[in-house]
C-alpha cells in the first residue's frame, strides 16, 4: 500500500458523505496532502476494483466513493446530490426476496433512495409528499 493510497483510504474511511474523486482530492489538498487528481482517481478504482470500497454508479450522477462495503443503502438529495447512508433498513429482508426471482442468478443488489434532504427541502420550502 503506497502512502497515497493510504492517505485516500483513511479520508475516506474517516467521512461518511461519500464523496465524488474532485470532493475528495479537494480534502485532501486542503490537509496540506500533496497528491493529484490523477493519483486519487487512479487509486480510487484500483480499491474498488480490491473490494477495499464501494464505488457507487446511481444514474444521473457522478461516480461517488464509500470506505463501507457492508450492505448498505442510500439516499441520494435531487437538489444538492448529496449522498447519505440510509440506516435501519433490513437489507436482509429483501435479500431473502430477491432469492425467489425464478431461473436468474443474483449476485448483488443496489437500492438507491432519492428526492430532497432537510436544506434542500428549507430552502425551497417543501412539504413531505407521500
Amino acid at each position: 500500500m503506497t502512502r497515497q493510497r493510504r492517505v485516500i483510504l483513511e479520508e475516506l474511511c474517516r467521512i461518511n458523505d461519500h464523496p465524488s474523486a474532485d470532493e475528495l482530492h479537494r480534502r485532501l489538498r486542503l490537509k496540506q496532502d500533496r497528491i493529484s487528481l490523477a493519483t486519487v482517481y487512479r487509486n480510487l478504482e484500483l480499491l474498488a476494483s480490491q473490494g477495499v470500497i464501494a464505488k457507487l454508479e446511481q444514474s444521473g450522477s457522478q461516480k461517488r466513493f464509500d470506505g463501507d462495503t457492508e450492505p448498505h443503502y442510500h439516499f441520494r438529495c435531487l437538489g444538492c446530490d448529496r449522498v447519505e447512508d440510509v440506516t435501519g433498513w433490513p437489507v436482509q429482508g429483501i435479500d431473502d426476496i430477491i432469492k425467489f426471482l425464478d431461473g436468474y442468478l443474483i449476485t448483488g443488489h443496489r437500492l438507491e433512495l432519492v428526492g430532497f434532504c432537510p436544506d434542500c427541502r428549507s430552502k425551497k420550502n417543501m412539504t413531505e409528499e407521500r
